[in-house]
């Protein structure tokens, strides 16, 4: 097995189906690679839709989004570890591109890529547009590297020798990057693209998001004051 795929859900039941289904329909054979669920504790039907779709799903132990991450990856059974978030829908060249990256380049310690809408508005189309256009920037004059949790991979080792994720709010995706630079090449590149969902720049707003988002992170990834995982969404309401 070459490449683990880890999940982290909570309530995820309007959507952890077409991203398993995108995940499933992979451009390289099914058994090079490994779907892994690890799930917040949902109230819902998500770990049932879940289960016929991956190969292990199991609640997480460790707190937040990163220790769920974290979970996963001590559960893995591959050299390469792929994140991405139970609303994203995945291309299926996805993990092919991955795999052709660390093959590559023997140098690389992470890798990222940018993000696409799935709710295809103009605002949306635009605000992505930004965000891919800061990653390129922040990877080019290596100033930042704007990695996220939907759409990045690691060599499982280096991963696990630089810490793993951060238990935290919201920021882990970042920080860790700066943690995996010094133990070789965190790369971008523009073939490795997920669907991201918008929701909840739709729901609560994307100022007020990217408010929140930015807050915590600048308290140090923790805050009474603002929830930014484990929201709960119109769509969610629907089921």
């Amino acid at each position: 097995m070459k490449i683990s795929v880890v999940i982290p859900s909570f309530n995820e039941e309007a959507n952890i189906v077409a991203c398993l289904e995108s995940l499933n329909r992979q451009t390289i054979p099914r058994n090079e690679y490994e779907i892994i669920v690890v799930d917040g504790g949902s109230k819902d039907s998500t770990r049932e839709l879940a289960g016929p779709r991956a190969d292990l799903v199991f609640i997480q132990t460790s707190r937040k989004v990163g220790g769920a991450r974290n979970d996963g990856a001590m559960r893995a059974q591959s050299p390469v570890l792929a994140t991405t978030d139970a609303d994203c829908i995945i291309p299926p060249n996805w993990l092919e591109v991955i795999l052709d990256d660390f093959e590559r380049h023997p140098e690389a310690v992470q890798l990222f890529g940018p993000v696409d809408p799935i709710e295809k508005t103009l605002k949306n189309h635009i605000s992505l547009g930004l965000a891919n256009h800061f990653a390129r920037l922040g990877y080019y004059t290596r100033t930042l590297y704007y990695t996220l949790g939907c759409n990045t991979a690691f060599r499982r080792e280096a991963f696990l020798k630089a810490g793993m994720y951060r238990c935290i709010d919201a920021g882990d995706d970042l920080e860790i990057a700066r943690r995996m630079k010094d133990l070789g090449r965190v790369l971008f590149d523009s073939r490795m693209r997920v669907g991201f969902s918008m929701r909840r720049y739709e729901q609560f707003g994307t100022l007020k998001s990217l408010y929140e988002w930015l807050y915590i992170v600048a308290h140090g990834g923790s805050s009474e004051k603002h929830q930014y995982t484990q929201r709960e969404y119109k769509q969610d309401e629907k089921k």
